[in-house]
């Protein structure tokens, strides 16, 4: 790697990180004196700030960011939020669904379960401002081998990211499993030169041990996800956000108190350093 590239590269990274680190703390900081106060100290990073620009004096680049879901539905109901804010903010985002939800409407077949839930997605994914792909898994049959792992890395490979998202791996729905699998294949083979962050999505039924290691306020774009979410009406939006099996107007709201701002999203950054004593 040249040294003109490395320069570029650690730079890039800087404003990612800028951008993204939310809420990065010790673990070992169990109080909530002293988790509130690393949660605050570094939402004041959040977005290309003044104090972000500052860094070198220069506008940091247009970030790309990718989402990989495991079906339509999963990336905006993780981490639909962030990446609206993203969007919002003028940055590129793509989101990556493995699978087409043809196993996920009642009564219909998969070829036209399908053709609902990919219009659905369309739709959601123009009110957060992503690209929309699917990828071409079948939704219940989700698979990790050779063939996938090269296919889904060369679609994440094809956006040139800066910061992906995707499941956590610690998940009931093999489909999320897959999912997250695929994509750190994916990280591995770009030697981890994007920053890769885990989302939850129906925390207790779905996502299991998750420890966020960083929050996302999301207050100002929180109905824009919800409107998002919505979209996919044959998948029950109002039970997504209000069922006792997968509440996330609940999430938000707990992830907001423990981030101190109204509503956030919650991530687990790979590679984050341990912290002991």
């Amino acid at each position: 790697m040249s040294r003109s590239y490395l320069q570029k590269f650690k730079l890039l990274t800087g404003h990612v990180q800028n951008f993204l680190r939310i809420s990065t703390f010790p673990p070992m900081a169990t109080t909530r004196r002293k988790f509130i106060g690393h949660t605050a100290f570094s939402l004041s990073a959040w977005g290309l700030s003044p104090a972000a620009k500052a860094m070198d004096g220069n506008v940091p680049q247009r970030l790309r960011a990718v989402c990989v879901g495991g079906h339509p539905d999963d990336p905006e109901t993780g981490c639909g939020g962030t990446l609206a804010r993203l969007a919002n903010e003028g940055h590129s985002v793509t989101i990556i669904y493995l699978t087409s939800g043809e196993a996920g409407i009642v009564g219909k077949n998969a070829a036209e379960a399908a053709e609902i839930r990919m219009a659905e997605a369309r739709a959601a994914a123009k009110i957060i401002g992503a690209k929309p792909v699917f990828a071409g898994q079948i939704d219940g049959a989700g698979m990790v081998n050779n063939e996938w792992v090269d296919k889904l890395h060369e679609l994440i490979s094809r956006e040139k990211p800066d910061i992906v998202f995707t499941h956590w791996p610690v998940d009931s729905h093999k489909d999320h499993q897959c999912a997250s699998l695929l994509t750190i294949q994916s990280w591995i083979r770009h030697s981890r030169k994007f920053d890769l962050y885990f989302f939850e999505v129906c925390t207790g039924n779905q996502s299991m041990i998750f420890r966020p290691t960083d929050h996302v306020d999301i207050t100002t774009t929180r109905e824009q996800k919800k409107n998002a979410v919505f979209c996919h009406q044959s998948q029950d939006p109002q039970g997504i956000y209000a069922s006792g099996s997968c509440n996330h107007a609940l999430m938000e709201n707990f992830r907001g108190l423990e981030a101190d701002v109204p509503a956030a999203e919650a991530f687990i950054r790979a590679g984050q350093t341990l912290h002991f004593g």
